[in-house]
């Protein structure tokens, strides 16, 4: 089975544009459960009629998850505890405010949400101000249309999915009694003024066209307040190329061989047992049975009994395809191929830099989506929440209006810290060129900070001149 074949197994809507359908299949792999709608477990080899069940058609009994690790290794050395971005902006006092909203709105914990969800094609994050404090959510793709200016703007998001009628009158809307179990469409559009709620109507009369106008909102931002974010592609785009996606018929065959091989290993342990009757007057028929050597029989004079037993061989061969297998994956995705037992001392900073060299790309491509394009984006539209807000918005218990976005950028630490001795170096090369008039003493200091894994090494400089004047 491949991907294409295991795609028709899942259910496809066609109200549903087709992007939705590829973006709740490649989630279904993201999350671990492609094998879900597969009803024959591995181990049934015939069914109830006694009609043989291809291997095709059955739910493996392994599931490697390749395409989740790689994502997870990636998102890790994106957002991670230690790879956390810091900011550098024009007023010295942003980044500082920045980093406050950061830890209130558990902004590292949201985004590294977002890489994780958008490594499919997209992720969309919706920011509302609550009482003048910044709420963020994750929003999946599949149910979002936006739509983009000329000039690449975001000018509006379109939300649409299908709902029953009880979860309707849940939410207070009038549904008839008769209209209990039929299906809905649920509506919202956002644009620059406001969030337009139209009226749930049935999915065989169309998409709703009537707003209700008490349940819509006038934000009167100015701006569409959702910060979309395309996977491993430039702002404008509305899905990037998936992560994994070149690597899923590879895991396919990775789990069905590994399933087939643990199926052999167990037939191992415990072989068929044919039984050849002879003239045995108490034998009532049955040629063969199933079981292991600890079943013990009494044949007669002239009948036999084998055991049906294979060779280990074809385990090892497996196992030597699977690594062939997994290095393919890793290399079609940019994943980790360092295996953990090769590594018998700890190595210095430069030296894992190497070794992960393929992951580190991938991450580097994922900083511009997730980091310049998305939580560099929001940092951005909070300083446009101060400036529209009545009052600004408040952080940390203190109002601040009119933030000035001017200069502000992402300044992001090392992949791997460097060891005592690659800084001792890195300082007295620094040394040697401040002296000698190649770089000055600020650059030397933002260089050594940065590699030494500082928040702030811009900042740094800053520091050692008011240490200096004290």
């Amino acid at each position: 089975m491949d991907w294409q074949e295991l795609k028709k197994t899942y259910p496809r809507d066609p109200d549903l544009p087709p992007r939705a359908h590829d973006l709740a299949a490649l989630g279904r792999v993201l999350a671990g459960t492609q094998y879900d709608a597969i009803p024959n477990p591995f181990g049934t080899e015939y069914n109830g009629a006694g009609e043989y069940i291809p291997l095709a058609r059955r739910r493996p009994s392994v599931r490697t998850n390749m395409c989740r690790a790689v994502v997870d290794d990636a998102v890790s050395l994106l957002f991670g505890a230690s790879h956390w971005p810091a900011t550098v902006a024009s007023d010295p006092t942003l980044p500082a405010i920045m980093a406050q909203m950061a830890a209130e709105t558990a902004l590292p914990a949201l985004m590294t949400q977002a890489a994780t969800r958008g490594s499919v094609g997209s992720v969309a994050v919706l920011v509302e101000a609550v009482d003048r404090h910044l709420r963020f959510q994750v929003h999946d793709t599949l149910y979002l249309t936006p739509q983009w200016d000329a000039d690449g703007t975001l000018a509006s998001v379109t939300e649409r999915y299908k709902v029953t009628g009880a979860i309707l009158l849940a939410q207070g809307w009038p549904i008839a009694p008769d209209d209990m179990g039929s299906v809905f469409w649920w509506q919202r559009v956002w644009d620059r003024a406001d969030c337009h709620v139209y009226v749930p109507q049935r999915v065989d009369a169309g998409p709703p066209a009537r707003v209700d106008a008490t349940r819509g909102t006038h934000h009167g931002l100015g701006f569409v307040p959702w910060v979309w974010m395309a996977n491993l592609a430039a702002p404008g785009v509305m899905d990037g190329p998936c992560t994994f996606a070149p690597a899923i018929d590879t895991v396919i065959e990775c789990d069905y061989l590994l399933s087939q091989a643990g199926r052999g290993l167990k037939y191992s342990a415990d072989p068929r047992l044919v039984i050849r009757a002879g003239a045995d007057p108490y034998a009532d028929g049955t040629p063969a049975s199933s079981g292991g050597a600890a079943a013990a029989l009494t044949l007669p004079l002239d009948g036999d009994a084998k055991l049906l037993e294979i060779n280990g061989d074809a385990a090892g061969a497996m196992r030597d395809h699977y690594r062939e297998l997994r290095a393919s994956v890793m290399e079609q995705i940019h994943g980790n191929r360092a295996q953990a037992d090769s590594l018998s001392a700890p190595t210095s900073g430069r030296a894992m830099e190497m070794l992960y060299q393929p992951l580190l790309w991938l991450a580097d491509r994922m900083r511009l989506s997730y980091g310049e394009y998305g939580l560099l984006a929001l940092y951005r539209m909070a300083c446009r929440f101060s400036q529209v807000i009545a009052g600004g918005i408040r952080i940390g218990g203190v109002d601040y209006a009119g933030l000035d976005p001017a200069g502000l950028a992402l300044q992001w630490p090392p992949y791997f810290p460097g060891t005592e001795a690659e800084l001792a170096q890195l300082a007295q090369g620094l040394g040697a060129a401040v002296q000698g008039g190649f770089v000055s003493r600020q650059t030397a200091c933002t260089i050594f900070a940065a590699r030494a894994g500082c928040p702030a090494p811009h900042a740094e400089w800053a520091r050692i001149v008011t240490e200096s004047q004290t």
